[in-house]
């Protein structure tokens, strides 16, 4: 059986070693890149990786940047990033821009192991279903895990795949914010900023006017539901 491939990013060689061991200890292949362009140049060249466990806080081209040339190439590659714990704005800007998971330095090893399997585990998952699905406007492409609205293509990162994917299998059905954490990012601490950032998302994709969602909808107190004929406005949204 081929293994999964992660390539890790950073700037400091003992962190790419340590990060290098915990990996290949989950049963792991593993590739080095000591900067975001020798990231990129690696990334581009077909090496097939199934994640990326990136530093923010690189030396010259800086872990957002590399995001955000991933995103806007339409590498849907599942982005894990590394950040100190003090650095919970650097975070969420990083979720922002399409990465879709993140952990906290000092970090757990075993915690970390136990994320990036999740993270290449439930990636390939949605990616195995090979049956397109049809909702409203909608048109789910499992096989290819693309998504359309009348006919038009919307690029996801794959988290928003996740997210997108559950609402699809399960229109009309609230969903909490522990829920959907629990189901996108397989963990039992809620982090409620994640969910809501990645609601925005989707409902900036989706929507016609995101500030009065009508297909991806908050319902107060409870969480969010997805309706895919869409609804009437909704101002409170």
């Amino acid at each position: 059986m081929t293994k999964e491939r992660v390539l890790i990013v950073d700037d400091d060689p003992t962190v790419r070693k340590v990060l290098a061991r915990v990996v290949e200890r989950s049963g792991l292949e593993v590739c080095v890149a000591a900067s975001g362009e020798e990231a990129l140049s690696l990334l581009s060249g077909g090496n097939g990786f199934d994640l990326v466990l990136l530093d923010i806080m690189l030396g010259g081209m800086d872990g957002f940047q590399v995001v955000q040339k991933l995103r806007s190439a339409k590498n849907d590659i599942p982005i894990m990033i590394l950040s100190a714990r003090a650095e919970e704005d650097n975070t969420l800007y990083g979720l922002e821009l399409g990465a879709d998971d993140y952990i906290a330095k000092p970090f757990n090893p075993v915690v970390l192991a136990a994320k990036v399997k999740a993270l290449i585990r439930r990636n390939k998952s949605v990616q195995q279903n090979a049956q397109a699905q049809a909702a409203g406007p909608f048109v789910y492409h499992n096989d290819t895990m693309r998504l359309e609205k009348n006919g038009v293509e919307i690029p996801l990162s794959s988290k928003e795949n996740i997210m997108m994917k559950l609402f699809l299998d399960h229109p009309g059905e609230v969903f909490t914010k522990e829920q959907l954490y629990r189901h996108v990012w397989g963990d039992v601490i809620v982090d409620g900023n994640a969910v809501m950032v990645y609601i925005s998302h989707l409902r900036a994709k989706i929507e016609e006017n995101p500030k009065n969602p009508r297909f991806l909808r908050t319902v107060w107190g409870l969480g969010y539901q997805f309706n895919p004929e869409g609804g009437e406005d909704n101002p409170s949204a």
